[in-house]
């Protein structure tokens, strides 16, 4: 109700703007109520001026949220791109950056792993960089804390375990991503000593601190350049949207 409220305040203020310049004029010499009888009778006359303040005051605030997240993106630059927390696929000297930003659980991130994996393999200067970001509960974190620890005591098979666990049917969580590990031949004594460490906690602060600043509140999310793509958009827009970025 208040942002209800609030909204028809900045629409009525919004319209009051775009009355006749006469109006401003004329108003000064009538008291509050006739005002209020003058504007109820020019919108209920102009009704279309309403959804044209409304659509004024989306655009501007469309406008401002990009212009934040633009800033927010250059000032977070270094975590966003290099960050010592983070996972690179594909070409690491590659001229354009993807990055995603995932959850183990997330079925739009399972389904949009073909695409990445296609990516890849036709582009063969795309760099990507993974981070974990378990927003769907214990069982995405229990994951992603695996993960992040394969990435430190086996970055090789990082990208492996990364397809098999993402791409498996059913709930990844601290037992499964042992057993994918497990099954790639990586040693459960080293995951067990790399979980105990800070590195996950401190992956999470990173990347969450980064979600929060550009608005990302759901995976999988994209951030190419200065622009953030919401959602499996695809395989077709992801490959225009990175051509746009390398001319």
């Amino acid at each position: 109700m208040k942002k209800l409220i609030r909204r028809a305040a900045i629409t009525c203020a919004a319209t009051f703007a775009l009355l006749p310049a006469t109006f401003s004029a004329q108003a000064e010499s009538v008291n509050r109520a006739e005002v209020e009888t003058i504007i109820k009778e020019y919108l209920v006359a102009n009704p279309e001026i309403v959804l044209e303040a409304l659509q004024e005051l989306d655009k501007r605030r469309l406008a401002e949220e990009e212009s934040a997240r633009k800033g927010a993106i250059s000032s977070l630059s270094d975590e966003i791109y290099n960050s010592d927390y983070q996972i690179v696929l594909g070409n690491p000297d590659g001229d354009v950056t993807l990055v995603e930003l995932f959850d183990y659980n997330c079925g739009y991130c399972k389904r949009a792993l073909s695409d990445l994996v296609r990516l890849v393999d036709e582009d063969k200067n795309l760099r990507v960089v993974l981070k974990e970001f378990p927003v769907l509960g214990k069982a995405s974190q229990e994951a992603a804390r695996v993960a992040i620890a394969v990435a430190e005591v086996a970055p090789d098979k990082y990208e492996d375990f990364h397809l098999a666990l993402l791409g498996q049917p059913g709930r990844a969580n601290l037992a499964s991503s042992l057993k994918v590990a497990k099954d790639l031949g990586i040693s459960d004594a080293d995951l067990e000593k790399s979980m105990k460490s800070n590195r996950a906690a401190e992956t999470f602060q990173e990347v969450f601190t980064i979600a929060e600043q550009l608005g990302i509140t759901g995976t999988p999310s994209y951030i190419l350049g200065e622009e953030v793509i919401v959602g499996a958009v695809g395989y077709d827009t992801l490959k225009e949207k990175i051509a746009a970025e390398r001319e």
